[in-house]
Parts: C-alpha cells; structure tokens; sequence
C-alpha cells in the first residue's frame, strides 16, 4: 500500500542521486539543503506513519533502506580525494576519511549478513534497533551533516572534523559488536 509515510520514504530516496550530484559539482549549500530534507522527510514519514497509523510492511522495508542508501552515500562521496580523474573540479575542504567509510558500510553489510542468518536459524524476522543502534544512526547524521556544512561555510575544522570521525567510529564498531552479541543470545535462545 502507497501510504502518504511510504510516498516520502520514497521522495527521500529519489533524493539520493540529486544529493550526490550536487556534492560532486561543489554545490555544498545545495547539498545541506537536500541532506536536512532528507532528514525531515524521515522524521515526518515515521511520525506520520505512527499518527495515521500507516504502517506497513513495505514501509518497515523502505524506510531503513532509504537511511542506509542516503548515509552510504553520503560517506562514499565524502570520503573521495579531491579532483579525481571522473570528477576533475571536486574539492572539498573537508573529508570522512577513507577507512571510517569501510567500517560504517562493512558494519551495515556484516549486520544483514547476521540478521539473514538468525532469521533461516530461528524464523526471527522482525529485529528491534537498539540504543546503540539508534545513537550510531544519530552520530553518523551529525558527522555527515557537520562536514557538509563546514565545506558550505568554506572552513577547515581538522579537530572537530577528526573529533567526530572517532565519535562515529566508537559508536559504529560497539554496536557492530552488540548486534554480534545479540545475534549470537538470539540464537542461543532457540
């Protein structure tokens, strides 16, 4: 069912390309604009998905993959260096660093991985987010966020820039690890 939640789950993913697009043409203001609506889009779905009552399974689905789609890329274009050969007039101030893109998607990825496993072990197919889970998400934003409104406002912020980036990592690897752990009290329950 195409609810009104689901249409704007939908709105924010069809934002993604716009996004990337604007990041990668040095169109930082833009990319804020775009990158807040996003996050209001998300906002506005759930609560109007609890409100109205317009949950549904296509929304369980849609909504966190949108989250992770938008984040994902975001952390892969703000991880590039500048002027690469595809993109040669991209600059940008300041970068996610590399290696905190590989975790972040690694721990997404290794997430599914896990929650397909505990679902064929034990039939499982509904998985509450954790506090963790929650904060990870929160941190992430305001990493992203932060970096793009820095590049927007033209300036270098190497410690609070670095400062955040191992804040996300913390966040990022204990609640990779406390999904591991749940999945594994998951499983030992069965």
């Amino acid at each position: 069912m195409l609810t009104l939640a689901n249409q704007l789950t939908m709105f924010r993913m069809v934002m993604i390309p716009l996004l990337i697009t604007l990041l990668l043409r040095n169109l930082h203001g833009w990319a804020l604009t775009v990158f807040v609506l996003a996050g209001l889009t998300d906002a506005l779905d759930g609560l109007i998905a609890r409100r109205y009552r317009q949950s549904s399974h296509l929304g369980a689905f849609l909504d966190p993959m949108a989250d992770k789609l938008l984040m994902t890329a975001c952390f892969i274009v703000l991880a590039l260096p500048d002027h690469p050969k595809s993109v040669p007039d991209f600059h940008m101030i300041n970068h996610i660093p590399v290696y905190l893109t590989i975790v972040t998607i690694s721990r997404d990825v290794f997430i599914v991985i896990i929650a397909l496993l505990v679902h064929l072990t034990s039939g499982l197919t509904s998985f509450r987010p954790t506090f963790l889970g929650k904060l990870t998400t929160v941190v992430q934003v305001v990493t992203i966020g932060t970096v793009i409104l820095l590049n927007y406002l033209g300036k270098e912020q190497e410690v609070l820039v670095a400062g955040l980036v191992w804040l996300t990592l913390a966040v990022t690897l204990a609640s990779g690890f406390h999904y591991i752990y749940r999945a594994t009290m998951t499983a030992g329950a069965e």
